[in-house]
């Protein structure tokens, strides 16, 4: 019979691919949607600016707070990547 049991190196190479790909998913998932959202919310302030031209600085106003939102959580993403990265 032959020993099927795996080397502690080859198990340790193994534990690093799957981090390194857990990370590139997690990352490429977060920054995707991230960008997803600020189109979205863009895309539905230029709506409502053209619905109403009058209130176009306050909707302005209220879309770059949103877009900071968003973008807050891709910064959120970053640090989570980078700390599993280097830390773990």
């Amino acid at each position: 019979m032959t020993d099927t049991r795996m080397s502690p190196e080859v198990a340790l190479i193994y534990a690093d691919a799957a981090k390194y790909l857990g990370i590139g998913i997690m990352g490429s998932m977060a920054f995707g949607l991230v960008a997803i959202a600020e189109g979205f919310v863009a895309a539905k302030a230029m709506e409502a600016m053209g619905r109403n031209p009058e209130a176009g600085d306050s909707i302005f106003t209220r879309m770059i707070v949103a877009m900071a939102i968003c973008e807050s959580t891709a910064i959120y993403a970053l640090v989570v990547s980078l700390i599993l990265l280097f830390v773990l």
